[in-house]
């Protein structure tokens, strides 16, 4: 955006607005991080069995009540020392991979495509990292990518994160954004399938589950909430 341009307004020259797309689950169909990963490691000639150790860690932590923002940074962790635009160059060439049948939430996607035509802000709000979404955003031509960055120093990431863009702090991004371009958040929608995107879809007009998460569900229902597969 540029100029005098204000972000979100509509061909009819109304108020801004936004539509805010949690990406994992909800936009596409995979989980972003664990198939990257998977798709880097393999590219760098480590055993497959270290992967499975991996996610195998990482689910043995989430059943001992690890949270989700831990989870994150630990993720991160995997990366330290690694070349950032080394890492970028295999995001994209695992988008190019991925790019097909099975990737894409056919109903995300097409709310999505909505929203554009609609002149709507479209942003992306996630707990991955750059190396992953923006070739994502790149190709669905998104207006903001609100996500996890983890540190680095000398172009190479430390393994270290300041923030993970998890729960909570996914609905304060979303919200110095509507505060900065001067949205008005009842004019918004939100696009979440976990509970942890609560806190993003409690702040908006229009929140929308994506999914059967039953927590959510359950949140949802007695709400009146839009729910969509």
């Amino acid at each position: 955006m540029t100029g005098d341009e204000v972000p979100g307004r509509g061909p009819d020259g109304g108020p801004p607005r936004a539509a805010f797309f949690d990406v994992d689950e909800t936009l596409v169909a995979v989980k972003t991080m664990h198939r990257f990963l998977e798709f880097y490691w393999q590219a760098l000639g480590r055993p497959r069995r270290e992967f499975a150790d991996a996610v195998a860690r990482f689910r043995a932590s989430a059943a001992g009540g690890q949270s989700r923002g831990e989870a994150n940074r630990a993720y991160y962790r995997l990366f330290a020392g690694h070349r950032v635009d080394e890492v970028e160059r295999y995001g994209r060439a695992w988008f190019l991979a991925e790019n097909g049948a099975g990737f894409w939430n056919a109903s995300g996607l097409e709310a999505f495509r909505l929203h554009r035509a609609r002149g709507h802000l479209t942003v992306l709000v996630s707990g991955s990292f750059p190396p992953c979404l923006e070739p994502i955003a790149a190709y669905l031509n998104a207006d903001a990518l609100l996500c996890s960055r983890p540190d680095s120093v000398g172009g190479r990431y430390t393994g270290e994160l300041p923030i993970p863009i998890i729960g909570r702090a996914k609905a304060d991004a979303a919200r110095e954004l509507m505060v900065r371009h001067r949205i008005d958040p009842q004019d918004c929608h939100t696009y979440g399938d976990h509970i942890s995107d609560l806190p993003l879809l409690e702040q908006v007009g229009h929140p929308v589950v994506v999914g059967r998460d039953p927590a959510l569900i359950r949140h949802a229902r007695p709400l009146g909430w839009t729910c969509i597969d």
